[in-house]
């Protein structure tokens, strides 16, 4: 491994290391602005210069610059570097005096003031003065979408929007047009960007070139309380800060963890935030003569809990929906174990994940970084570029390394890697248990819930684990058995065993045959018309689906206004953290769910949040284990050929069909629709 010297400081780095990481390893600041660890090197700022002793009389780029690339002293010494001499300070004065001559001095009306790598670079590394008093060049502004908005004046060509799209979200639409002063960042054809991350190259500009169009002139960075918590727009549990000020949530932006979603964030994650003050269920209500009307919380409770006593076990059913936190899950299985009822389900779409194959047959096994160190992913009914964008851009980087054969059983849609369309349905997945291809050292199957969301999901599910075991999916020292959920709060709800108990009925069979009482804790996914005349007792954040059928709504708190756990798709737990409050009288679900069953005569046995976890940690004590992933018992997953049945030949279908409207908190975003108009205006144009 090298050897050199920064400023008088020896350090060992290795091979193939830059001169700039070798500088932070040396913990000595190289300001740069185009230099990105995520993206490929492009060199054109020139802002991280050094100077390297015994190399050319003239400052380096650091980031373009290997540690093999310099040679050792007369006598063999370690190479030296310097990183705050005379000739680096002028050449850095210099570099911030040319970026600045075209900058406009916009900062007062700009959104990026106040966290703007060129307000603070300049600061300390510019000059005090200026010697530039010609005309500013002017570039018109680009039209990228709804959700990013263009100053093109401020760009500086650092090209980290061009590389972030091509390289990570895999979308070739933005690029660099001209040379030299007539250079400019556009869309090459002058249209919306189409990929579901474009948000990120906000984040990434380091000038306020780009910016949320959403966002704009609506506050300031120093004005806004920062709550860091977790995403629930999809189960990849995305680690994300929310902005709020007051009760209201003004921004969403993306936290680094390494494990789960680096540092990008899809923009429903980013973007939703608009939903959560519109269409929300603020007071209870209940119906009267077949129209709902505002009521006190205890006579909306008293009503809900004399129809539940009212009514027999087994004529009740609960319904878990996809935001479900664990806490909230745990409580209503609770309260079913404590009024005898079986009928308790937390899959509103019909899979049968949870009754066979113990913890390992409902996760993500390897886990969501294994992925790039795969060499072979089969993905079956799913598309991840919809269903979880920020795994789809794992999947991309590991394509781009090469050396990754990646094949599709389902439909042929556009992932942004070049993948091996293997067929459409079933028999193409059986046909690998007879003709299995070549053996590789890790290779990977992820199972989506259009694979599993159907009446034959159990044998597809038994079929897949047979194709695993033949391809060397499921070895010693690899579990590559991997199921992707669409819903964030599904693996907490089937950690605690929010399940059917003996002789209860699942979601399909609840919803055939006609009960007495439901209670939908926001499933909203549900076909509502298969309910009849079923009294409904619905506990949720916003007016959706759920809430314009129920006969009583009590209304909860969205998941940036409550403390609750969420499991993500690869069993890893993470706390949720309360941003802002829930408006008016709506109050969180765990505490709605606890005052029910006292109003019904059921002792859940807690009455505190700290209680309930600690009776929730008795049945599940992996969710104790915060921001760590369990590894599950792989042998287990050999109970999945259990009543497993046969499978039909239908293709697969990915249970999404609008990426925008997924979840009630989206269908409320004003946002998302735009976005989403947008998106099926392209597809008809496309079409045509």
């Amino acid at each position: 491994m090298p050897k050199l010297k920064i400023d008088g400081i020896e350090i060992e780095v290795e091979n193939g290391t830059t001169l700039l990481q070798a500088c932070e390893v040396a913990g000595k600041e190289v300001p740069r602005f185009c230099y990105h660890e995520r993206l490929s090197v492009a060199g054109n700022c020139r802002m991280c210069l050094i100077e390297v002793k015994g190399g050319p009389p003239k400052p380096q780029a650091s980031c373009a610059m290997s540690v093999n690339d310099l040679r050792p002293g007369p006598n063999g010494e370690a190479p030296e570097i310097f990183t705050n001499t005379p000739m680096v300070k002028k050449a850095r004065e210099g570099v911030m005096e040319f970026l600045l001559i075209n900058h406009p001095l916009d900062c007062p009306i700009c959104d990026q003031a106040g966290e703007c790598d060129l307000q603070d670079q300049s600061m300390a590394y510019g000059s005090d003065h200026n010697r530039f008093y010609e005309n500013k060049r002017a570039v018109e502004d680009k039209y990228l979408g709804p959700l990013v908005k263009t100053a093109m004046n401020r760009c500086i060509q650092c090209t980290r929007c061009v590389r972030f799209t091509t390289e990570v979200a895999g979308i070739e639409e933005l690029g660099a047009t001209g040379r030299g002063e007539d250079m400019e960042i556009t869309t090459y054809l002058s249209k919306a960007i189409s990929s579901e991350l474009q948000g990120n190259i906000i984040d990434l500009c380091p000038v306020g070139a780009l910016t949320s169009k959403p966002y704009e002139f609506k506050a300031r960075p120093w004005e806004l309380r920062k709550t860091e918590t977790i995403d629930v727009m999809d189960a990849v549990g995305s680690n994300i800060r929310v902005d709020a000020r007051g009760r209201e949530v003004m921004r969403i932006l993306p936290r680094t963890n390494e494990e789960v979603n680096e540092e990008w964030i899809s923009d429903k994650t980013r973007f939703v935030w608009d939903g959560l003050r519109t269409q929300r269920l603020d007071q209870p209500y209940v119906r009267d003569l077949g129209k709902l009307r505002p009521a006190s919380w205890d006579e909306a409770l008293s009503r809900a809990a004399a129809k539940l006593k009212a009514a027999a076990p087994e004529r009740v059913g609960i319904l878990l929906g996809d935001l479900v936190a664990a806490e909230e899950a745990f409580a209503l299985k609770e309260l079913a174990l404590k009024m005898r009822i079986a009928n308790i389900d937390c899959r509103q779409d019909g899979t049968p994940l949870g009754e066979h194959g113990g913890r390992s047959g409902y996760i993500f096994n390897s886990g969501i970084a294994a992925i790039e160190e795969a060499d072979a992913i089969m993905l079956i009914g799913c598309n991840p570029r919809l269903e979880a964008p920020v795994l789809n851009a794992r999947i991309k980087k590991r394509a781009n390394k090469g050396g990754c054969l990646i094949g599709v059983v389902g439909e042929q849609a556009d992932l942004t890697y070049t993948y091996t369309y293997l067929g459409a349905g079933p028999e193409s997945l059986a046909a690998f248990l007879d003709h299995p291809p070549a053996n590789k050292q890790k290779p990977m199957f992820i199972i989506g819930q259009g694979a599993l969301a159907r009446p034959d999901g159990a044998a597809l599910l038994a079929m897949a684990q047979k194709a695993a075991v033949s391809l060397g999916v499921i070895k010693d020292g690899w579990n590559g058995f991997n199921i992707l959920h669409t819903a964030a709060g599904r693996v907490g709800a089937l950690d605690v065993c929010a399940l059917p108990g003996e002789g209860g009925k699942n979601t399909t069979a609840m919803l055939q045959g006609e009960l007495d009482v439901m209670i939908l804790a926001g499933a909203d996914e549900i076909d509502m018309s298969k309910l009849g005349k079923t009294f409904v007792i619905y506990i949720g954040s916003h007016g959706d689906a759920g809430a314009a059928r129920a006969d009583v709504v009590l209304p909860g708190a969205a998941y940036t206004e409550k403390s609750a756990t969420y499991v993500n798709t690869e069993g890893r737990p993470q706390m949720a953290v309360r941003a802002a409050f829930p408006p008016g009288d709506a109050r969180e679900d765990w505490a709605i769910i606890a005052s029910l069953a006292k109003q019904a005569g059921a002792d859940l046995g807690f009455t505190s949040l700290a209680a309930l976890r600690a009776a929730m940690y008795k049945v599940a004590p992996q969710l104790l284990l915060l921001d760590q992933r369990v590894v599950a018992d792989a042998f287990a997953l050999d109970e999945l050929q259990r009543g497993a049945g046969e499978a039909f030949k239908s293709p697969f279908v990915s249970p999404v069909k609008d990426f925008y409207f997924t979840n009630p908190i989206a269908r409320a975003s004003a946002i998302m629709a735009e976005c989403s108009a947008l998106k099926n205006a392209q597809k008809l144009q496309a079409a045509e």
